[in-house]
Order: C-alpha cells, then structure tokens, then sequence
C-alpha cells in the first residue's frame, strides 16, 4: 500500500508540477498577481510529494519488499540496513527520483528564501524550474518508473553492487546530486532575466548564493567520490579521467566560473551576456553528465546504466532545455547592455582571465570525454583517452589560474596598479622560488612536476594570507581582524585550499613509490623508507559477504608504527570480488598495502605503495568547501540587492 501511495503522489507531484511551470507564467506575462503567487505553494506542494514518494521507495528497500522491481534488483535481505537504504540510490530509477527530488527542492528553497526577489521575477524562477520538474518527473514516469511492481515476488534480491556497499558511497551521490542538479536554479534565475530582458548587480546579487551552495555541495561531493576511488577501487589512485568523473568535474569548472563572472556583474554591470551564459552552460553540463552516466554510450565504472533509448530521451531534453535558453539569448543579448568600463589591469581583467581558463580546461576536459563516442561514430575507430592526454592538457591552466589568483584578487576594481600589487607580493615569490628550489635540490634529478606544484601551493596560500593582512591597514592593525567580511574569509579559504590540493597532487603524482611482489609470510622487504612484512593471512566472514584478509606489519627503523589489514572479499549473492585497501593515513604520506592473489602455500602477491602528501588533496577540497561555506554565511548573501534596485524591479521599471 505504501509503495502504490508513493507511486499516485509522483503522479501528483507531475500534475501540480505542471501548475507551477503554467500558471505563474502565464501570470507573470499578464500581470496577474494572483496567479503569480500560485508559485510558492505550488513549488512547496511538489516538493512534499516527491519527498513522501522518495520515503515511500526507502520503505520498500527498508522492508526488502520485493515485489517492487528495483528493490528486487538493487537489494538483498542479507544487506546491513545502511546499504539498504543507499540502495534507493545506488541505481537509475531510484537516483533518477532523488534527481528530482532535489530539483524540487530548490524550487521550493527558491519560494521559500526568495522573499527579497521581486514577486514576477520569482515566479519566473519557480516556473521554469517547474517546467524542468514536468520534463524529468514526465521522464520518470514513462521510462524509469521507480514502483513497478513484479508478477510473482521472489523470495530474495540479487543485492545492491558491492562496489557501493561503503559509507563514503552513501553520502557521495547527494552531495553530488545536490550540487550539479542545484546549478539547475541558476539556470532558471538565468531564463527568467532573459524573458524579463534585464541582468543588472541586483540580478548578480541574487544569482550568487545560489551558485555558491551548489558549488560547495559539489567541491564536497567530488571531493568524497575521489577519496572513495582512492581506498575503495584499490588502484591506488585518486582520480581516473573517468567520464563519470568528468561528468561532475566539468559543472564545477564552470560553476565556479560563474561564481566569479557574477562578482563582475554585481560589482561593475560588466560581462552580463558572459555570466547569463555560464549560468545556462553550467546547467547544461549538468545534464550533459545525466546523458553520459544513464545512457551506456561511455564506459564506466561509475555508471547507473546501459540502456540508449533512455539516453536518447535525455538528449532529447538537453537540447530542448540548452537549445531553447540559447535561443533566447540570441534574441535578448543586444538588450543586456554591459554598463561597466574597465582598464586592462584591474581586478575585472584579472576576473575574465579566470573564467577564460575555467572555461577552456571545462571544454578541454569535455573533448577528451567525448571523443572517443565521436572518433567511432564519424572514423569507424574505436580509441581511448586516457590520464597521460588530459594531464597534459588540463595541467597547464592550472598552473595558469594558480599564478593569477593571487595578483587578481589585490588588484583594485576599474583601474589596478599592477607594480603596486607585485610590490607587496615580491616577497612571496621569492619565497615561492626559494621553495621550487629546495624542493628541486633535493628531490635530485626527477621531474619538475613536485617543485613546480608545491611553489604554486606556497604562493596560493601566501597570496591568500597577504590578500587578508592588506585589508588589516599599513599598521597591521590586528584589532581589525573581526571586521574583515566572512565573503573576504570565504574567498582566501577558497584559495588556499585550492593551493593546499595543488600540493598534495604534485607531490603524490611526483614522489609516489610503488612496489608489486609475491610476499612470503614471515619475510620483511624495504619499500622506500619502510620495512613491510605479512605476518598472516586468514578467512573471516562478514555479514554478506566472505573475506581474505591480510596482516601487514609497516615499521620504520625497526619500530612498528602500523598493522594493515588489506582484504579481499567476495559477495556470494552478486558473485562479485572486491579489494579493500589497508592504509596508514598520515599527514606527510600515506602507507597504502593491497592483497592480491595466492602464489603458493605461504605466499602471496603484495601491492604497496608509499604516498607523499596523498591526504592534502581531500584536506585541500574540504578547505575550499569550507571557504564556500564561509562565505555563504556572509550577511550580505542574505539580503537582497541595494533597495533602490529592488524598488526600481519592483515598480515593473522598463528593461534597460
């Protein structure tokens, strides 16, 4: 009975999704206030009833009833109750429902915290944000309907995959979703400007916080997914240039783009066509993503299915939602007249020269995504591309965007001294170099990649500090530390933490050491500074599944520092095997030990490696995020724009 209420409040939630992408609409475009305030409580309704159809699909995994198809399919009686309910999203239709879920929910978020948004203009937002809910709920619906039900109920489940039986998976999708599908609101702030024929700071004010929490929750959901890869896959890597994984990635490129673009809209009326395109390309990223983990047509590991025909059907809607802004912003473009002048050294060049790189590593990252799907549709040659293309590609923007950060954000806005700012930042670069130096004497002979890294990490953080004590006064007056802004906090957290990531890459891509033998129990072996033994090996069962596992004792100068316990297990329901890595975290490196196949009586094939600054990179994506987060909280976020702008909007003022 549950699963069927679950199954008529979906069908609900499409109707009064519906109302919310008409009435408000067609409100707004008569001037009809009433139907405009349709809205609000047409966003909340949806929203409550996608939530109670998502609970109602929790119930059926919860409960292992399954009747219901993607229970029986995604679940198994013998799973821990954890991984039941990330079984709800641990699939196409039931991650299909939580993408809605939070489309809903940031539609509703938009009625609830857009009390300072001009009430045509908010009914705008909601109503193509509805409009976005008809389609994918329509989606749902008609090809991934979550509650089918099965004629004859099996008595068990084939269970969930058991690569994502892992606490780090049950929380890595809804951040994720939370932060690409949450770029969907900006879309929508972006359409309704366009219909409305006006992007001004008050737009760009409004459009920010948006943007930013979405951006976090992805940094954050990005940030989990790499540190599950790391421990889970037992590749010993962090990231893959996986087309899952570039899925998520490129979003983030342009959201943070946009993030900056906007700063420019909001504080100089300037690059608006650039900023409302970003907002539409960002979104549409997104869905581009969706397209390639749902539709089969890229290899992954990642991936929820392998089925085209929903694929086509979810091209069908990019087009329609990308193509249709697109239209109309090559009709309303000549209207949004860019106000703002500035020189060629201010901080807005310094911000254009960050989103060109943004963007141009977004696009590059995209064409190593996609080209093998179009070097076998248009030469017939199936190909591959792999980590060595996108590092050499992607690295050297970044390397760009590392150096700019830190002269971009002391530049002053419309007209910047340049020898001023390098002035106050000589000091750092010396001592910047000074490191690439002492990093290059010592490492002897390897690859400049780990002293080039860590000097951008040193001049990203020190830029970030110096960005802070210049806003203390020439006197350095630390009493002034509690006025600095939080957004100011946020934007060197932000920076520093992206410092703090460069790092910790450069020095474990630099520095890793990897050692592959067949080990014999009882015998030590030197892998770098550190003495390994496998002291045993035996069976242990867990609660669904049966495991090898392994004890490595790490010592260093004859001193025990860590017993490792790498495994091997295999899940009888699914007849999947699965590595689990032992690893000793530590702040300088990682010791990181996988078990692989038997050789012989006592002895068995050892994988170890040693990995330098490996935790900087998740403690650098955690910096960023709480920088985001900081800067959310700036009281500025949450009131609207200058109130002369708002009474101006509020008046019905002409579009400029």
């Amino acid at each position: 009975m549950i699963v069927e209420l679950g199954h008529f409040a979906l069908i609900l939630a499409f109707g009064v999704a519906l109302l919310q992408a008409c009435l408000p609409l067609i409100g707004a475009m008569k001037g009809w206030r009433s139907w405009q305030n349709v809205a609000e409580p047409a966003a909340s309704a949806q929203f409550l009833l996608i939530a109670f159809s998502f609970g109602a699909l929790i119930y059926a995994f919860i409960h292992s009833d399954f009747s219901v198809r993607v229970v029986y399919l995604n679940s198994h009686s013998l799973k821990p109750m954890l991984y039941k309910i990330t079984g709800v999203w641990g699939n196409h239709e039931g991650s299909m429902l939580l993408w809605v879920l939070i489309l809903a929910l940031f539609g509703a978020c938009a009625g609830w915290f857009g009390h300072g948004l001009p009430l045509r203009f908010k009914a705008l937002v909601i109503a193509v944000q509805g409009w976005i809910g008809v389609a994918f709920l329509g989606f749902i619906l008609f090809t991934s309907n979550p509650f089918l039900r099965l004629a004859v109920p099996p008595m068990d489940g084939e269970g969930l995959n058991p690569l994502l039986q892992d606490p780090g998976l049950a929380i890595h999708p809804p951040f994720l979703y939370l932060g690409y599908v949450g770029l969907s609101i900006c879309y929508s702030f972006a359409v309704a400007a366009l219909i409305e024929g006006r992007v001004d700071s008050a737009w760009a004010r409004w459009v920010r916080p948006w943007t930013l929490a979405a951006w976090v929750f992805l940094t954050i959901g990005i940030g989990l997914g790499s540190w599950w890869a790391y421990y889970e896959l037992g590749w010993g890597g962090f990231w893959f240039w996986d087309p899952v994984e570039n899925a998520s990635f490129m979003p983030w490129l342009l959201a943070a783009a946009l993030l900056h673009s906007a700063i420019v809209v909001e504080k100089r009326e300037a690059l608006k066509t650039w900023t409302v395109l970003l907002a539409i390309l960002a979104f549409g990223f997104s869905l581009i993503g969706t397209f390639i983990v749902r539709s089969g047509v890229l290899t992954s590991v990642h991936a929820f299915a392998n089925d085209p025909e929903r694929g086509v059907v979810i091209l069908a809607l990019l087009v329609f939602f990308v193509g249709g802004a697109l239209v109309l912003y090559a009709i309303r473009a000549a209207s949004i007249e860019a106000k703002g002048v500035f020189g060629l050294v201010s901080r807005e060049s310094a911000l254009v020269a960050n989103n060109v790189l943004l963007a141009v590593a977004c696009f590059v990252v995209f064409i190593g995504t996609i080209w093998p799907l179009v070097s076998e549709m248009l030469f017939d040659r199936p190909l591959s591309v792999g980590a060595p293309f996108f590092n050499q590609a992607f690295t050297p923007f970044m390397a760009l965007l590392g150096l700019l950060l830190p002269v971009g954000s002391m530049l002053g806005w419309k007209r910047g001294n340049a020898s001023r700012v390098l002035r106050r930042l000589l000091p750092l670069a010396v001592c910047a170099l000074a490191c690439f130096g002492l990093v290059w004497a010592l490492q002897t002979g390897r690859s400049l990649l780990g002293p080039i890294g860590l000097m951008l990490g040193v001049w990203l953080i020190g830029g970030a500090v110096l960005d802070l004590l210049q806003r203390l006064g020439q006197k350095r007056d630390l009493r002034r530390i509690t006025t600095i802004r939080r957004a100011e906090w946020g934007k060197a957290l932000g920076h520093a933490g992206f410092g703090v990531t460069i790092m910790g890459i450069a020095g474990l891509m630099a520095w890793e050491k990897e050692d592959i033998r067949v080990a014999e129990i009882g015998r030590s072996y030197v892998v770098g500074a550190y003495e390994l033994e496998l002291q045993k090996v035996e069976q242990v069962t867990g609660p669904n599944y049966q495991s090898i596992v392994g004890s490595v004792e790490v010592s260093r100068n004859r001193r025990e520092i860590a017993l490792l316990q790498p495994e091997k297990r295999f899940y009888p329901v699914s007849n999947v095997p699965t590595t689990e890595a032992g690893i000793d975290y530590r702040l300088m490196r990682d010791v990181y030990v996988v078990l692989g196949d038997q050789k012989g009586p006592d002895s068995w094939v050892v994988r170890a490696y040693i990995k330098p600054l490996a935790n900087w990179i998740w403690a650098g994506v955690l910096i960023m995020a709480v920088g985001g987060a900081t800067s959310l909280s700036d009281r500025r976020y949450r009131v609207g724009a200058a109130s002369a702008k708002m009474s101006d909007l509020k008046r019905g003022a002409p579009a400029e």
